[in-house]
């Protein structure tokens, strides 16, 4: 195995080549023969999204009605182990999404990348995909949650002075990420939405350390950076609005108006996966900021009253 830096392997060898191995033994066919296809290609099709999201909400609510009256059930290892996964694969789609888009960004430059349709490439639409199907698997966080009985707020007190009971907030986040982030992939895969890549490549950093924190703390590791995580996470998504709002204003100006509003031209993907776009992840900045505000004000109160 020869290495050689050049700008198509940043790496020093192309991962792809390796990745394209791994997947013609899984699936039976090269990695190059991938289309996503709607109707064709599993859990491709809206209902199978809504389905999923239905069944997602019936199986957590329903199980902890089922565990009201039990004990937590034992999954520590498995739980270690799914976070473990989580962490190798996000890393693994983190490494080949950014081999894939450094050629481009070197070549053609930051517009084309995020805009153009040719940027949107086969190599790039199959890592897309499998970053959708993880999405589906990251459901199981919350099924671990449930049958170990885990309320999401560690802390008992009630927000007496906002009259907001911290549980109900930091549980309604954690549905609302979680099925709306595997939603929002649905969409941007459909839509073809070129600019997916940076909100997609940011969720990739922030999971590979956040369930790598999953993991260290589940073998009993005390992790002093857990407030920065969160600060990361609202970081992400203010970059992420930030490009998107300017893309998605670049083609609605260049589209419909582009006499009198400045704009940098059109940008790849539907008008519809674009506002589903631009309204998730603007609720997704504000929820954040709230449980950041939430989890840190509360714990600086609570030394006070001590």
């Amino acid at each position: 195995m020869s290495i050689e830096f050049s700008v198509d392997r940043p790496f020093g060898i192309y991962l792809y080549d390796y990745f394209d191995k791994a997947y013609t033994t899984v699936v039976g066919s090269p990695a190059t023969e991938f289309t996503f296809v709607q109707g064709y290609t599993p859990l491709s099709t809206l209902p199978e999204v809504l389905v999923g999201c239905i069944t997602y909400f019936t199986i957590i609510f329903g199980g902890r009605a089922l565990m009201n009256n039990s004990k937590p059930l034992p999954c520590k290892f498995f739980f270690q182990i799914h976070n473990v996964l989580l962490t190798l694969v996000s890393g693994a789609l983190l490494a080949l999404l950014f081999e894939q888009l450094f050629p481009q960004l070197y070549r053609h430059g930051l517009y084309y990348t995020i805009c153009s349709e040719k940027a949107w490439t086969p190599q790039l639409e199959l890592i897309y995909y499998l970053n959708y199907l993880v999405k589906w698997w990251e459901l199981v966080d919350t099924g671990f949650l449930v049958i170990k009985k885990k309320k999401l707020g560690k802390l008992k007190r009630i927000h007496v002075r906002f009259g907001i009971d911290w549980n109900s907030i930091s549980e309604f986040l954690h549905y609302f990420h979680h099925s709306m982030t595997m939603a929002l992939c649905y969409t941007q895969l459909v839509g073809k939405t070129t600019v997916s890549w940076v909100p997609i490549i940011l969720n990739l950093t922030v999971h590979v350390l956040m369930y790598y924190y999953y993991f260290r703390t589940a073998t009993g590791a005390k992790i002093w950076w857990k407030k920065y995580l969160t600060t990361l996470q609202i970081i992400q998504f203010v970059i992420d609005l930030v490009v998107i709002y300017t893309v998605t204003w670049s083609y609605f100006a260049f589209t419909y108006y582009s006499d009198f509003l400045p704009n940098f031209g059109t940008c790849a993907g539907t008008e519809s996966a674009a506002a589903f776009g631009c309204a998730i992840l603007t609720s997704y900045l504000f929820l954040f900021i709230n449980f950041y505000r939430m989890t840190y004000n509360q714990k600086k109160q609570q030394k006070k009253d001590l």
